[in-house]
């Protein structure tokens, strides 16, 4: 048993529980997704809040050997500090220790920058949107390496993903329509 009284269980090479405890467990895939949530959607909140207050680019401007932007101007200091920290501060409130809500927001972002980098090598505008390739590093990455201080499983991480990308495409049009968002993606 962990300190959260749930039972912690090695990882099996078929990586289920032992047989006699057939009940999936929700709470480690929302506090997941929960984390998910502050780690992308505070850059968003903030931009609405700040407006271009502060948005010092990540890249500082730098063209890669392609010629075009390294991440782009939509990826900031301010949206990548400002991640980690409220994700950081919301995880005790869901039971995770602040070291892994820090984490989870490092590498939430780091999935973020990647897809950027990626983008501008497909010469795919600032802010375009690429389904799949805007939602899935930001999601896997910090899901995969938290899988054990989350207590996760390889099933509850696909799910989590699958969540987590249908519902970033959902909440993203709520959001341009509440005037949050610049897009509706």
């Amino acid at each position: 048993m962990n300190w959260q009284g749930r039972r912690v269980y090695p990882l099996y090479p078929t990586c289920r529980a032992p047989a006699q405890d057939t009940q999936m467990d929700l709470w480690p895939i929302l506090q997941s997704l929960a984390l998910l949530t502050f780690a992308n959607g505070t850059p968003v909140i903030a931009k609405k809040i700040f407006g271009s207050r502060l948005a010092f680019p990540l890249d500082a401007g730098v063209l890669f050997v392609d010629g075009r932007p390294l991440l782009g101007q939509s990826k900031t200091i301010r949206g990548v500090v400002l991640s980690v920290a409220v994700t950081a501060a919301a995880a005790p409130v869901l039971g995770v220790s602040v070291a892994t809500g820090a984490l989870v927001g490092c590498l939430a972002m780091l999935g973020d920058i990647i897809s950027s980098f990626i983008k501008r090598r497909l010469k795919l505008p600032s802010s375009a949107q690429a389904v799949g390739l805007d939602q899935i590093p930001e999601s896997l990455l910090p899901l995969v390496v938290c899988q054990n201080a989350l207590s996760l499983t390889w099933v509850d991480i696909i799910i989590c993903a699958g969540i987590f990308l249908v519902g970033e495409l959902m909440i993203s049009r709520v959001l341009y329509m509440l005037h949050i968002r610049d897009q509706p993606y």
